[in-house]
């Protein structure tokens, strides 16, 4: 047996950039540990679809440059950091894990990864993922399935597969995916790491393929809470040309300070029905609930509304949305899409006009609704984030479309109604199964209290050590 990566790779962000900043290890050293780990998993994982070693190391030398002259960024300065390839950057080809993409080089750069890039990050490269972010799997006919770093034979959750298993892989200690129904929290829960979908608005997509306009948000991966909070912080906030982020001032979500948890209210579903999981999701989510009520969290039991409403409405943006930014590839280069995708993108052009507007009508009194009901009585809600552990990769075959609803459905249950109301939710490692596969759970907050989130999910994982775990290979 042998760790996947080196003890430098294996870093988290927090300690790698600590390192860095007491000059005990270079970004160089730490940016060269990430590439050796990547070429040594990518046979076994198949995590990225491109990488830089020349421009990564160049950066990472910059970096060092810049922190010896006492030019220190912040806490992400000389990190590597891997990013979803549906992010542009100026120059470099981005493929939305596509055939479609597969040459084109964008001639501008994502918002998001120019941010990164302006706090001294070292961009390693793009990270493999459905092809056009079109499945909770991370099955891709086109550059190769992701795989589970825990068991290759095992999917890593999608769309932000690649995100999810580089972080858990130890390959970088942090990536960016998106999340259109559960994209980021998926991988996240699936591989065992922590992954934030922000509130919608919260951080720009300016320079994002995108999945669907109105669903769509972009958030970061890592081993822990406080590295999510420590990317959030740079991505977050107003952009001039992404006219949907929102002028809140960005809060200080590192914050570590006093924080009494006897003072925070969680909810649960009720009745209980809403967990249709399986065993040992169900045995991990409930030991996740009697953690955080032992760290002096009141657990209030919510009697939710029907989740299915929500849930079919945000399938019918998704889908209609969906179809409609594919609608011209759609006809002119229908074979360069697989199957599976091109049967989920024809399923939206069947979608009535009207069937659509009445879901984005519903939107703003579901989620008033759901506050006055609900959220306005408790500081966030407690769910799985996905109800199995991860399928094999022959279960989850995506060679006949008539079979991927049902598995569509299973693996985003608990996911995607959260985007139709673009709330937002943080998942986090709570366990295993019994075939050693990882579990997750996800918090639910009020629209952008990501904050809250951050801190009482630091509390949990300050209290337990299943973000601490990585997985081995034969």
């Amino acid at each position: 047996m042998f760790r996947m990566s080196d003890d430098l790779a294996a870093l988290d962000l927090s300690s790698a950039s600590a390192l860095l900043q007491e000059g005990h290890i270079s970004s160089a050293e730490l940016t060269a540990a990430s590439l050796r780990a990547i070429e040594l998993s990518q046979p076994r994982i198949n995590a990225f679809i491109s990488w830089s070693p020349e421009k990564a190391l160049s950066s990472a030398r910059r970096a060092d440059a810049e922190m010896r002259a006492g030019k220190r960024r912040g806490p992400l300065h000389g990190v590597p950091i891997a990013w979803k390839d549906v992010l542009l950057r100026k120059g470099e080809i981005t493929t939305a894990g596509s055939k479609v993409l597969r040459d084109y080089v964008g001639d501008t750069t994502a918002t998001v990864v120019q941010r990164l890039e302006e706090a001294g990050a070292v961009l390693i490269g793009a990270l493999n993922l459905s092809e056009m972010i079109m499945s909770p799997t991370g099955r891709n006919a086109h550059y190769g399935d992701c795989r589970n770093p825990w068991n290759p034979a095992r999917i890593a959750g999608g769309s932000s597969s690649g995100s999810g298993a580089a972080v858990a892989a130890r390959l970088v200690p942090a990536a960016l995916g998106s999340d259109t129904g559960g994209s980021v929290r998926i991988p996240a829960a699936l591989c065992g790491v922590t992954g934030l979908k922000p509130t919608y608005g919260l951080v720009s997509r300016f320079g994002c393929v995108p999945r669907s306009w109105s669903l769509d948000v972009i958030g970061p991966l890592a081993q822990t809470v406080k590295d999510c909070a420590a990317v959030t912080q740079v991505i977050a906030g107003w952009d001039e040309r992404d006219f949907t982020t929102s002028r809140r001032t960005v809060p200080q979500y590192g914050d570590r300070g006093p924080f009494d948890m006897r003072k925070v209210r969680i909810g649960i579903p009720y009745p209980l029905e809403h967990f249709d999981a399986e065993d040992a999701v169900r045995d991990a989510i409930e030991a996740s609930v009697r953690k955080l009520e032992e760290l002096g969290a009141r657990i209030v039991e919510m009697r939710m509304p029907s989740l299915s409403k929500y849930y079919d409405l945000a399938t019918i943006v998704n889908k209609a949305e969906g179809s409609a930014i594919h609608a011209n590839w759609v006809r002119t280069r229908s074979e360069d899409y697989s199957a599976a995708v091109l049967s989920r993108l024809e399923a939206g052009f069947h979608i009535p006009a009207t069937h659509y507007l009445d879901a984005l009508r519903a939107r703003e009194g579901l989620l008033r609704a759901l506050f006055d009901e609900v959220l306005s009585k408790v500081d966030a809600l407690h769910f799985p984030a996905v109800g199995m552990e991860a399928p094999t990769l022959e279960a989850a075959a995506d060679d006949i479309p008539a079979n991927q609803p049902a598995l569509v459905e299973s693996l985003t249950r608990y996911t995607r109604w959260v985007n139709f109301i673009g709330l937002p939710a943080l998942s986090l490692p709570c366990g295993f199964t019994p075939s050693g596969m990882p579990l997750g759970f996800q918090l639910i907050g009020r629209p952008f209290a990501e904050r809250t989130l951050f801190r009482i999910g630091d509390a949990f994982q300050q209290a337990t050590t299943w973000h601490k775990s990585a997985p081995l290979l034969q």
